[in-house]
């Protein structure tokens, strides 16, 4: 029997979001051999001296710090503004922003929100570095999980391997990996012998350090997730998030955030 046109159309919907998925798969593959989850950098933390990536020579201490972000739409979920930030590390005021309007055509899918969302991210680093930017980050940290994914390679480890910049995933919400979830996180966070702790590791089921839950105000159980993104070790990562938290969420993510919501609701507004 001949199939309704719906159905043929379906049929090749399907078809096409396979390919898709094992595509992307493939692509993540090649990408996290590149991965680097130790420190991996030519700078240095001013409470850390030289010693950082194992060389005693003299490095530039950290200077500029990067943030990136997406806001959609209420009207029209395609219809993003990407944004980079950059912040002086030690006044964490903005020296930099850039943003960036797309209609966005590849679809939300769990595990792959790097084919969405980072070739617009990559668009806006790529432009700042090609003018020879005099801020253009020394580290970049991503509103988005690094290893802390179901595939050991989200959104922040994407970028960072993609430019090649140290970057830190910084999650809001937690992807559940390995038997880690959510409630389990805030329990422990609750716990007595945690609640004096600024932060736990989240460790997996297989005894894998995946990263940490971190609260950024005291006595809070609302955690923000830190991991790896790229050329940075998770010990260091807690530590320059940390230095940049003023609220909940670390300065550069906040702004970024903050600076793309307000980009688009402008544009929204009737004229």
């Amino acid at each position: 029997m001949e199939k309704p046109p719906e159905a043929e159309e379906a049929s090749s919907q399907s078809q096409d979001s396979s390919r898709d998925h094992q595509t992307w798969i493939t692509a993540q593959d090649i990408l996290r051999e590149k991965l680097i989850t130790e420190d991996s950098f030519a700078w240095k933390l001013p409470t850390t001296g030289a010693s950082q990536a194992g060389s005693t020579e003299e490095k530039e201490a950290l200077r500029y710090v990067g943030g990136v972000d997406i806001s959609f739409s209420k009207d029209d979920p395609s219809a993003a503004c990407g944004t980079l930030v950059v912040l002086d590390f030690h006044t964490l005021q903005v020296v930099y922003q850039d943003f960036s309007l797309v209609t966005l055509q590849v679809p939300y899918v769990p595990g792959f929100l790097a084919f969405r969302e980072a070739p617009v991210l990559l668009q806006l680093l790529e432009k700042m570095k090609r003018s020879d930017n005099p801020f253009y980050p020394q580290l970049l940290m991503v509103d988005g999980n690094g290893i802390l994914h179901p595939r050991g390679f989200g959104l922040a480890c994407h970028i960072g391997v993609e430019t090649n910049l140290p970057t830190i995933g910084i999650g809001k919400n937690l992807h559940h990996v390995d038997g880690l979830n959510q409630s389990r996180v805030r329990k422990l966070l609750g716990a007595e012998e945690n609640s004096s702790k600024d932060f736990i590791n989240l460790v997996g089921c297989s005894g894998h350090i995946w990263g940490a839950a971190m609260r950024s105000i005291q006595g809070s159980i609302k955690p923000i997730f830190i991991s790896i993104g790229h050329r940075i070790s998770l010990q260091t990562a807690i530590m320059i998030v940390q230095m940049t938290c003023k609220y909940r969420v670390p300065e550069p993510i906040r702004q970024a955030d903050i600076r793309s919501r307000d980009y688009i609701r402008k544009l929204e507004m009737p004229k």
